[in-house]
Parts: C-alpha cells; structure tokens; sequence
C-alpha cells in the first residue's frame, strides 16, 4: 500500500441533533466520517464527550488489511487512546460525575463520543488541564517499565524509538540507569538524546551495532533490553546484545504472524523473557494512574512527542503518516477540535 490509496471522505457530515461523528473504516486504505446516534452510557458505564486520541501503530494492519480483519468496521473502532470529558452517566456510576475531564480504556474513540465502563477510567486533575493525555499508550509505558525492573546503575538498551521508548528512555534516565537507544531514524535518535540518552545507535548493519554495543558495555552488553518494534530483525538484535542473566522485554506489538527465536543463545545466556503487554483492565488503569502523578511531576514529559495533529476527517493521513514515519513525526493525534478542512 502506499500514500495514494488512502481515501476518504475529508467533508464533515451536516450535523444533526442526537448524532456525533464518527469514523469507519470501509476497506483498507478507505476510511471516512459518518453520523450516527450518540450512544446511551449503560448503568456502570460514563459517556465521554471526546477532546482527542492518540493514533497507535497497532492500528496499521488493519488500515494495511489482513485477510482476518472483517470489513467496514464498527463506526469509532480502532480508536483507544482517548481522552475528554465526562457529559453523562450510568445510573449505578458512584466514583466519576459529568463535567469530569478523563483518560479511559475502549475501543471506539475515534469519535466525537464513547462509552467506558467506570472501572476502565481514570481522573485527569485541573493541573494537567488543556493538555492532551493518551492516557492507554502513557499507562503503556509506565506498566512496560514496571515490567523491565530497572535499576540505577545498570545499562539499558531501547531498541525502536518512537512515542514508546522515548518515554521509556525518560523513565530508564529517571531510574538513574545508562540508556542505549537504538533506531533507524535519526530524528528519533536525536529525540532519545534529547530525554536522557547516553548513547544513540543507528540500526542499520546488525553485527556492528552488536560490537558497537559490547564495545560500550565493556564487552558484558546491556542488563535490561527493550524490544519496541513489533518486528523479527530488532528481535534478535535484542536478544544479541541482553547480557548474561539479564531480562530482554517484549514490548513490541508483534501481531502479524509467527517469530523465531535463537533458543540456543537465550538458553546458553540464561535471559529472563518478559512478556510486557498487559490484558487485565486493573492493570492497565493502574499504570494510567502512575502516568497521570508521571507527569503532574515532570517525571514523563510527553507534550514535545506530540507532533502532528488531524481532524478526525483525515484519520486517513494520520494512519498513513504514523505508517510512514516520515522526519519529524513521532505521534500523531486526532483532535475533535480541528474542522474537516484542517
């Protein structure tokens, strides 16, 4: 697929009492906006009026298309990293009240509305107010880091850097580890640089970011390596460069098929494989109350990775642009403030 077949509708629909906006994805590479009815929260579930979503790479193989992905899709579907404000509530809802801004887990927020039950939701304090908050992909990386255990004084290596592992490297720098970033892109390079890196590798020939890392490492490599690709190739290289006894995490979303595994090297090493996504919706709402007091702190810094924004009519671009990752571009989000023309 390339730029060109990303079609949509880039006209906002005539709005009509009762409805909201919403997108669809029709086939691959075709999306647009229609209008339906905004939906009624059920009793333990919020209705959130949507200020915007953070558009994920995992949204990808099914804008690509996948022989399993069933088509059109749900209207606001794929949407997840959704925040806003609070405009109704179930009857039996006791901890959140309209007006409220909040983070939430769902998956039909890219829309002007969604629904989340009460127990998926968390609270975005007046201090944060104004700025956006992915609060999933935020929650995402605090969770990641848990996961990882690290610990000052050891080396880290974050292998794919996009929205996920700069903030994984803030949170490994914090932690008073050494961060080795790795990336294919400059620009991300030079971003990991900027929030805390000690040393930025391009990933190019894979045996000599090997040497390049023993030879930073002494020769011992990295006691912690993060996988954040979703990809075989840097799979490996994390697994090459995870030192003796030490944890190579998954972090990376790795939803296109099967993968292999040098089984020999992590024997013969003795890695500990972490797994790091997250499926328990209590988890997931814990690690997004760790990012929300994260940032009020200055501990996560995510404003500057925010940096492209569309309307909800050009989802299509932005899906394209988070595929493409041209120079610039770290995260894209759809922000139902912009007009259709935006």
């Amino acid at each position: 697929m390339n730029g060109a077949a990303a079609i949509q509708d880039c006209e906002r629909p005539a709005p009509v009492i009762g409805t909201m906006r919403a997108a669809v994805l029709r086939s691959p590479g075709s999306i647009g906006t229609i209008n339906i009815r905004i939906p009624e929260p059920k009793p333990k579930q919020v209705r959130v009026r949507l200020e915007g979503c953070g558009v994920c790479a995992s949204n990808l193989p099914p804008w690509e298309g996948r022989e399993w992905f069933k088509y059109p899709m749900e209207p606001g579907q794929m949407g997840h990293e959704g925040w806003g404000i609070i405009d109704a509530v179930g009857s039996d809802v006791s901890q959140f009240s309209i007006g409220q801004r909040v983070g939430f887990l769902s998956n039909h927020s890219y829309a002007e509305y969604d629904l989340a039950e009460e127990n998926q939701v968390v609270a975005l304090p007046d201090d944060i107010a104004g700025q956006p908050f992915p609060a999933e992909p935020l929650g995402c990386a605090m969770n990641i880091f848990h996961r990882s255990e690290i610990r000052a004084g050891q080396t880290v290596a974050i292998v794919g850097i996009g929205f996920l592992g700069v903030l994984l490297t803030q949170l490994a720098r914090d932690a008073g580890a050494k961060v080795i970033a790795i990336s294919r892109r400059p620009f991300s390079l030079e971003a990991a640089r900027q929030f805390g890196a000690n040393h930025a590798i391009e990933m190019d020939e894979h045996w000599r970011i090997i040497e390049n890392v023993r030879g930073l490492t002494n020769g011992r490599f990295c006691e912690v390596v993060i996988e954040a690709t979703g990809k075989q190739q840097p799979l490996d290289l994390s697994a090459e460069i995870t030192a003796e006894r030490g944890r190579l995490i998954i972090a990376g979303y790795h939803q296109d098929g099967l993968r292999q595994c040098n089984m020999q090297l992590w024997n013969w090493r003795g890695l500990d494989v972490i797994n790091a996504h997250e499926r328990d919706p209590a988890i997931y709402l814990r690690g997004m109350r760790e990012a929300v007091e994260a940032v009020r702190s200055g501990r996560l810094d995510p404003l500057p990775l925010y940096t492209h924004r569309f309307s909800l009519e050009h989802l299509g671009e932005a899906l394209e642009m988070t595929r493409l990752r041209p120079d610039g571009f770290i995260k894209a989000l759809i922000d139902m403030k912009k007009g259709g023309g935006e």
